[in-house]
């Protein structure tokens, strides 16, 4: 059941519990999170960055809703950058996009993201934005305190845009961290006490399990995903390259048609594995198993 963000991040809030988001890059992925969602009954929130496969993903996304209904699902675009990619993704079926404007000056953020959250509601697509700014992990110990966000601007940012749900800085980097990762978990206290809708966290991977773990239990309901599952897809992938098929004990019982040798095919399924047993942690580290 494709349905939109704000739905699946409100029973989230109110349970307690976050929800996680996986980057999506093709079929592969996209049916990984399925699975994995329909296996734990978890909610799951499928993210995707990247103008130029928008409508690819939201056909596949569209397809795996049908052959598992069951699963409680939610396409977003992630980091939208210009005006005509994000309405590109909701002409294509996104039930929720986020547009960042981060890195402008605040007024000029409200601006922007005020329209869009305009047209976004007005089809029923939920909007997430950005206040404070989540940089990269090469630079994490320069630039770790430059972003934080600023708890009475986020007050008064919530209000002044319509949003669904808030992207906080609260010392988390995309990437891998250089360095070691360091959460403000008292600015995200204050956040989640004053701010009356649900919050989001980019940068999840690589941040540990113990933080991430409280940060849920402090008030964010989301948490975005992609290096740590790209990482664990790699690992399964460089494991099947490099073994010797040869030596394999089935090898013999195969027939004529079976695969003696490496294949892409192959290779792209046992990535994936590492991609899904990741995603899968993080279902039950946030407490969303059951909960769809």
């Amino acid at each position: 059941m494709l349905i939109s963000m704000a739905e699946i991040l409100k029973d989230a809030r109110k349970g307690k519990y976050g929800v996680a988001a996986p980057n999506v890059l093709n079929l592969e992925t996209v049916q990984a999170v399925f699975e994995a969602a329909r296996e734990l009954k978890a909610p799951v929130i499928i993210d995707h960055a990247g103008m130029e496969n928008i409508e690819i993903i939201s056909k596949i996304t569209k397809f795996y809703e049908k052959k598992y209904p069951e699963v409680v699902v939610t396409l977003n675009l992630d980091h939208g950058g210009e005006y005509e990619e994000i309405i590109q993704a909701i002409r294509s079926g996104f039930t929720s996009v986020m547009i960042d404007r981060s890195t402008l000056p605040y007024d000029e953020n409200v601006a922007e993201v005020k329209e869009i959250v305009k047209i976004a509601h007005a089809v029923g697509v939920s909007v997430e934005a950005e206040l404070g700014h989540v940089g990269v992990g090469y630079e994490y110990e320069e630039t770790r305190d430059a972003g934080l966000t600023k708890p009475d601007e986020a007050v008064r940012y919530v209000k002044e845009t319509g949003i669904d749900c808030l992207a906080v800085a609260i010392g988390t980097s995309h990437g891998t961290y250089k360095g070691t990762p360091h959460l403000d978990f008292e600015l995200l206290k204050e956040l989640s006490e004053i701010i009356d809708i649900p919050l989001v966290l980019h940068g999840g991977s690589g941040t540990g399990d113990e933080n991430l773990k409280k940060a849920v239990e402090l008030g964010i309901q989301k948490i975005n995903l992609f290096t740590d599952l790209s990482n664990a897809g790699v690992i399964d992938l460089v494991e099947y390259v490099t073994k010797d098929i040869s030596k394999e004990k089935h090898i013999k019982e195969l027939g004529e048609f079976g695969i003696k040798s490496i294949s892409l095919p192959e290779a792209f399924k046992e990535g994936v594995k590492g991609y899904k047993r990741a995603l899968m942690h993080y279902m039950q580290l946030f407490n969303s198993a059951g909960k769809a």
